[in-house]
């Protein structure tokens, strides 16, 4: 592997959990998101990543099939039945996710820069 492999692989690291950082900013976003008349509460979206030989790409974009959550609520003007449905989104776990994900940016920050550092230590070695 050259070091500027390695770069690009840091790099594409780097873009991918940046997507995956976005995507979770939604969810949480939307977490206290209510079905409405005119339209369903918000589903959690989680992003599905794909590792190979030429770095890290984004799969595709999975929507969380788990129950919406629901409250009795009566006095809400969007309640069904005096129930409201709310998102599926669990915001504890979105933050655990997000620590997760900047984590791994920065791993992949440090990653890019050590290969950087050895590339100018390269470059020094036929100074004189």
């Amino acid at each position: 592997m050259t070091l500027s492999n390695s770069m690009r692989l840091s790099t594409s690291g780097m873009v991918a959990e940046r997507f995956r950082m976005d995507v979770i900013s939604a969810n949480i976003a939307n977490a206290n998101s209510m079905r409405t008349p005119t339209q369903d509460a918000y589903r959690r979206r989680d992003v599905e990543l794909i590792g190979g030989p030429d770095g890290v790409k984004i799969g595709r974009i999975v929507i969380d099939s788990r129950p919406l959550r629901q409250e009795r609520d009566p006095s809400n003007p969007n309640a069904v039945n005096g129930i409201v449905t709310y998102s599926n989104v669990n915001p504890i776990e979105e933050m655990v996710s997000m620590i997760g994900a900047s984590r791994a940016y920065e791993a992949n920050i440090a990653a890019f820069n050590a290969t950087k550092g050895m590339m100018k230590d390269a470059m020094n070695i036929g100074r004189a």
